[in-house]
């Protein structure tokens, strides 16, 4: 696993670095949540390979003074896109927050050297999900 200031130094677009650098981690921060609305096609030979079709999931503002939206998802699957971009030679670890955990959201686990839309498991009672809000974390090597 990369070091710390490795990880930082590859990622762009960070949105609060005070707030998403730990000793040991990086967190991401949610850009755009994806619904899809077609399916796409995988086969065998990858002659037949298309895209799903995916659509933005709507946001709404809490409050009128409020600077960022919100997206109210319920239970399902979803796409979820990054405002930060990573390339780096050494693959990082992607996890889920512990604080999406605790809400019955989740992510799988992802070893990467860039960063590309990652599916994301919504639990039976939703989740109210801010813009810009850390929902993955990069760790670095100790």
């Amino acid at each position: 696993m990369p070091a710390l200031s490795e990880l930082v130094d590859a990622l762009d677009g960070i949105v609060h670095e005070p707030t998403q650098r730990h000793d040991d981690r990086v967190d991401l921060t949610v850009r755009e949540v994806f619904e899809v609305r077609e399916p796409g096609r995988v086969d065998f030979g990858g002659g037949e390979l298309e895209d799903a079709e995916l659509v933005p999931h709507d946001r709404t503002w809490r409050n009128d003074d409020d600077e960022y939206q919100w997206w109210g998802l319920d239970a399902g699957q979803y796409l979820i896109e990054y405002n930060e971009r990573l390339d780096i030679d050494e693959r990082a670890v992607l996890q889920v927050r512990d604080e999406l955990r605790a809400r019955g959201v989740f992510h799988p686990t992802l070893h990467v050297d860039t960063l590309s839309m990652v599916p994301l498991s919504v639990a039976a009672g939703g989740l109210q999900l801010k813009e810009n809000a850390r929902v993955s974390t990069l760790l670095a090597d100790r």
